[in-house]
């Protein structure tokens, strides 16, 4: 799944199969996770924080992921004072939520057989790094 995510045309695909599902915010807030994580500046980071904060982590944020009580509160305690590393805990697991629950559906969907198809030259397929 990591070089799905690496991948212009299968994130797109990907994006398209959770927003499917009622659940793009998975993939929204690993990427979001993702650019914090190279935030230079302290004032970037704490900026950047706080948006993550209020887009998926904080009660009924637009963008609520489904993360457990204990990670949530962490995150709520921390956000005053954010580091880098203040969304690990919670990417890794949506990044097992989404390779454990989504993916696997991703790969039987028509979504999927649609880029593969579209990768396809004639009867030979192009090189699709995550097949």
């Amino acid at each position: 799944m990591d070089t799905l995510l690496t991948n212009q045309a299968g994130l797109d695909a990907f994006r398209t199969f959770l927003k499917s599902e009622y659940s793009e915010e998975n993939v929204e807030f690993w990427l979001a996770c993702e650019d914090f994580k190279k935030t230079e500046s302290a004032e970037n980071i704490a900026s950047k924080a706080k948006k993550i904060y209020s887009e998926f982590i904080e009660a009924d944020a637009p963008k609520e992921i489904n993360i457990d009580f204990s990670t949530r509160d962490l995150i709520s305690k921390n956000i005053g004072e954010p580091t880098l590393k203040c969304f690990d805990e919670a990417q890794k697991l949506i990044y097992s939520l989404m390779a454990k629950d989504s993916f696997p559906r991703f790969l039987k969907s028509e979504i999927y057989k649609k880029l593969v198809n579209s990768k396809q030259v004639g009867n030979q397929k192009k090189w699709l790094p995550f097949l």
